[in-house]
């Protein structure tokens, strides 16, 4: 008999239903700017992976930051949980911006 998940099912915004100020507050904590900045190098990566130094419960909620304001979409793999930026989606929703955004982080002193 196969085990029940105990994980919550992972919810996502529709590409139509992204927020432009959900994004602008998800990306204004720097952990989960380091998180949209790692991904926008690497199609996945497992959660436990990034280069961020915060406990997982921390790691959690910036995860879940993420994916309920559209910039992310996470999926259960195995006993892992991986996750993607969905980069095409919000350059099709706000054109240039997350690439902008990017740009002005790698410039800052948090990048470096």
């Amino acid at each position: 008999m196969a085990r029940a998940s105990r994980r919550a099912a992972l919810t996502h915004p529709e590409p139509e239903e992204i927020d432009l100020f959900d994004v602008l507050h998800a990306l204004s904590d720097p952990t989960r700017m380091t998180i949209v900045r790692t991904l926008s190098t690497e199609p996945e990566r497992a959660c436990g992976t990034f280069p961020v130094e915060v406990a997982p419960s921390t790691l959690s909620h910036h995860f879940k930051v993420l994916r309920e304001a559209g910039l992310i979409h996470q999926r259960e793999e195995a006993n892992r949980r991986l996750t993607a930026l969905r980069a095409a989606e919000l350059e099709a929703r706000f054109p240039g911006m997350l690439a902008a955004i990017l740009a002005a982080y790698d410039r800052s002193p948090e990048a470096r």
